[in-house]
C-alpha cells in the first residue's frame, strides 16, 4: 500500500525543494540581468592545509605561513601546488582561503550536514538547526528546482546506508530537521532531473502517471486537510502543499522544455550504468551539474565528491585498486603509492573535475561576457584539515567569475590562526557571501564557545 509519507519521500525527493519562478537562459530571456549561480563542491578525509602551499613562496613567506600569520600574496608569477595544476588556465580566478576554524562544526570522521551549515549535527534529524548555507542562496536565487544535490556515497554507513545508487539523505538541508536528499547515481539523476523532456516513450508515459498520481493524492490530501482539528490539520496541510508545490514546479520545467532538451546531459551508456568507478560516477554527475545549470533549472548544486566511506576506484595509475580512504587517512600505502600520494591523486583528480566545470561555463556567452562570469565555485572538506579533524583550520579553493561582488582574486590568503586577533571562522566566511549577495544576515552559524574574540559578522576586507 502506498502511503502519503511513502509517496512523498520516493521517487521526488531529489527534486523536492519549493519550485519559485523559472530562469531561462539568457538566450532566451536577453533583457534580464543573467542569474547568479553557486557550487559547492565538499570532500571527506579531510584537506591537509599544507599541500595548498605553493612551492615557490621565498623563505620569508614561508616562515610566516607556518606561524599561521596573516599572509596575501598575489599569485601571479606562482606556481599552484602540483595536485592543482589542471586550474593553471583559471589562476585569474583562483583564491586560495586558509584559516578559517569550523570548531563549532561536528569535527572528526563524519560531520554530516556541519560544514555547510556551521553546527554541530550528526545522523539524527533533530540535530538540523537551520538550512544550510547553499539553501540559503537558492533562497535568494529563484529557479524551478531552488537546489540541487549530487553525492559519490560511501559504500557503507553514512548517509546513504550503502545505497549508493539511490535518492539518499544528502550533506545540505532545506530547514531546520529537513534534511536534503541527494541523487546518487547519474543514473537515477538523470531519470528524475530531466523525465518530463524525455522522448522515451515508457518515460514520457510513466511521467504522465505520476502527475495523475500528483494531482490525485494533492487533491486527497487537500480535502482531508479541511476536515481535520488539531495537530494533524497542518501536518496534513503540510503534505498536500508540497505535492501542489512539486505540480507547480514541474509545470515550470515543462514550460522550458526546449531549453532544457537542447541542454540534455549527453553521456556514454557507461556513465548511466548501476557499477561504475568513482571517477566515471564523478564525470557522470559533472555533466549532470551543468547541464541543471546551463539550462536554468537550477543556480545552485551542492556535489560531494567523496566521502570518508566512499572507496576510489579508477585512479590514475591505480584503476584496479579499491582505495579504502579511511586506511590512507591513518597512513597505509596503495599500491606503490604512499598514502600522502593517494591523498594528492584523490585531490587532482577533483582538480579535473572543477576543471571541467570552469571551462564549460567560461565558453557559454552570457551578457556581455559568459556563464562562469555570474558563477562562483567552492571546493573544501566535509571536515576540517585532516583525518581525524578538530576544526582548528578549514580550507578553501574558491574559482569566481569576473562579477562577483567580493574582493578575492589571483591570491593566497591566510587569515589569522585560531584564537589569535583578527581570526575568522566558517560563520563568518558563509555571512560574508550572504551578505555580499544580498542577505544582510548579522551572523550565519552558530558560535565557538571556546573562541574569546568577537566572531560575528561578515570578513569586511572581502566586500571592500
Amino acid at each position: 500500500m502506498v502511503t502519503r509519507r511513502t509517496f512523498v519521500q520516493t521517487g521526488l525527493l531529489g527534486a523536492s525543494s519549493v519550485a519559485l519562478l523559472p530562469q531561462l537562459s539568457l538566450a532566451e530571456a536577453p533583457e534580464k540581468k543573467p542569474p547568479t549561480r553557486f557550487i559547492f563542491l565538499h570532500k571527506g578525509n579531510g584537506l591537509l592545509p599544507g599541500s595548498l602551499v605553493p612551492p615557490t613562496f621565498d623563505k620569508q613567506q614561508l616562515e610566516l605561513e607556518n606561524r599561521k600569520q596573516p599572509l596575501e600574496i598575489d599569485l601571479n608569477g606562482h606556481d599552484l601546488p602540483q595536485w592543482m595544476s589542471p586550474l593553471s588556465d583559471h589562476q585569474k580566478n583562483l583564491t586560495i582561503l586558509q584559516g578559517l576554524s569550523g570548531k563549532m562544526c561536528t569535527t572528526g570522521h563524519h560531520t554530516w550536514c556541519s560544514s555547510l551549515g556551521v553546527f554541530k549535527a550528526n545522523e539524527r534529524l533533530s540535530s538540523i538547526k537551520w538550512a544550510t548555507v547553499d539553501f540559503e542562496l537558492a533562497k535568494m536565487l529563484p529557479s524551478p528546482f531552488g537546489h540541487i544535490e549530487l553525492a559519490c556515497f560511501p559504500g557503507g554507513g553514512g548517509n546513504s546506508r550503502g545505497n549508493i545508487n539511490g535518492i539518499e539523505k544528502g550533506f545540505s538541508a532545506r530547514g531546520p530537521q529537513q534534511p536534503n536528499y541527494a541523487f546518487g547515481s547519474p543514473k537515477v539523476a538523470v531519470q528524475e532531473l530531466f523525465k518530463s523532456v524525455s522522448t522515451n516513450q515508457k518515460s514520457k508515459a510513466n511521467y504522465q502517471l505520476e502527475q495523475q498520481m500528483l494531482r490525485f493524492v494533492a487533491e486527497n490530501q487537500a480535502n482531508l486537510a479541511r476536515q481535520l482539528k488539531g495537530f494533524e490539520k497542518p501536518k496534513v496541510g503540510n503534505y498536500a502543499d508540497a505535492l501542489a508545490n512539486i505540480r507547480s514546479r514541474d509545470a515550470r520545467v515543462e514550460s522550458m522544455a526546449d531549453v532544457i532538451r537542447r541542454n540534455m546531459p549527453k553521456l556514454d551508456e557507461k556513465y548511466l550504468a548501476d557499477n561504475l568507478s568513482t571517477v566515471d560516477r564523478q564525470t557522470g554527475h559533472t555533466e549532470i551539474l551543468l547541464s541543471a545549470l546551463i539550462s536554468g533549472m537550477t543556480n545552485v548544486v551542492t556535489f560531494t565528491l567523496d566521502e570518508l566511506g566512499t572507496r576510489y576506484t579508477g585512479l590514475p595509475e591505480i584503476e584496479g585498486e579499491n582505495v579504502n580512504q579511511h586506511d590512507v587517512g591513518h597512513g597505509k600505502a596503495v599500491a606503490r603509492f604512499s598514502a600522502l600520494e593517494v591523498r594528492e591523486k584523490i585531490r587532482q583528480q577533483h582538480m579535473h573535475v572543477i576543471d571541467q566545470i570552469v571551462k564549460r561555463l567560461k565558453g557559454i556567452p552570457e551578457g556581455t561576457g559568459t556563464m562562469f562570469d555570474n558563477t562562483m565555485l567552492f571546493y573544501f572538506p566535509d571536515n576540517g584539515e585532516t583525518h581525524h579533524s578538530h576544526g582548528t583550520e578549514w580550507p578553501f579553493v574558491v574559482l569566481a567569475g569576473d562579477n562577483t561582488p567580493l574582493n578575492l582574486g589571483r591570491r593566497y590568503i591566510r587569515l589569522p590562526g585560531y584564537a589569535k586577533e583578527g581570526h575568522k571562522t566558517l560563520g563568518n566566511w558563509y555571512t560574508t557571501i550572504l551578505n555580499a549577495y544580498g542577505n544582510p544576515t548579522e551572523h550565519y552559524g552558530a558560535l565557538d564557545v571556546g573562541l574569546a574574540i568577537d566572531q560575528k559578522g561578515p570578513i569586511q576586507k572581502f566586500l571592500g
